[in-house]
């Protein structure tokens, strides 16, 4: 399925916050969202996904609903939003439960998800008793669990130090290999960006409008081999928001102050 935004603008009150904006994610595409603090990122993403209505324009769905579907777009948490009470099984079983689903077939997505990120040895173990990288893999494994058509994905590996984004990120790269699945990723990390998306959308200063959108040709799977090209990419991206970012930290401290 592809997500479109078509004309999306959104307004708090007399603030201008975002748009327009006109943005697609392709089926089996990552289209990652980066630009300066304040921009609108986060709000973006809320719209795709419904929680937030946009003051103007519309989000739209098109194609056939992959098979097995149970919601066509699910959020990865930047806090992992997982519960502590639960085991890692039960906490990817939760966005099954009252789905009318028999037994077998939860248990049967549950052990493929966790197959899928690597967490098959850890159904029983509780968060607490995991890292911050296993509990994002949690958080990964529950959306993936309900066969999403899209992933909104909210700076998903920023809570985590830079070892365990890397791993985080292979650990994605893998993901997508073994099922390609489509993702909205917002990150305010370049380099992240740059690893993982098919095309990346830069989003101006407040309010927030697409400033350049770049495409990257190189297979995702192949990124890790071509650092000095995807270097260049990096760095055309922090040209595009360098400037804007520095004016949005200062309008950010004045407003703190």
């Amino acid at each position: 399925m592809r997500l479109i935004l078509d004309a999306v603008v959104h307004s708090y009150d007399d603030l201008h916050a975002l748009g327009p904006i006109d943005l697609e994610v392709d089926d089996g595409r990552i289209v990652a969202v980066v630009g300066p603090s304040g921009c609108g990122k986060s709000t973006l993403l809320a719209i795709a996904g419904g929680l937030i209505r946009p003051t103007a324009g519309r989000v739209a769905m098109a194609g056939d609903v992959p098979a097995g579907c149970l919601n066509p777009l699910t959020y990865v948490f930047q806090d992992f939003a997982l519960l502590p009470w639960r085991s890692v099984a039960a906490n990817v079983a939760l966005p099954l439960e009252g789905r009318g689903l028999g037994r077998a077939e939860r248990r049967a997505r549950v052990a493929d998800a966790l197959d899928r990120t690597g967490l098959s040895d850890f159904a029983d173990a509780l968060p607490r008793q995991l890292s911050g990288g296993m509990r994002q893999r949690v958080g990964i494994a529950r959306a993936l669990a309900v066969n999403p058509a899209v992933l909104l994905m909210d700076e998903p590996l920023s809570a985590l130090d830079a070892q365990t984004r890397d791993l985080l990120m292979d650990d994605l790269v893998a993901l997508h290999g073994r099922a390609p699945f489509s993702a909205l990723y917002v990150t305010h990390n370049l380099a992240e960006a740059v690893r993982l998306a098919h095309r990346v959308v830069v989003l101006s200063r407040r309010p927030g409008r697409v400033r350049d959108v770049v495409d990257i040709d190189i297979p995702i799977a192949d990124r890790a081999s071509t650092s000095a090209d995807l270097a260049v990419i990096t760095d055309r991206l922090w040209q595009s928001i360098r400037d804007e970012a520095a004016t949005a930290d200062r309008e950010l401290a004045n407003v703190r102050s």
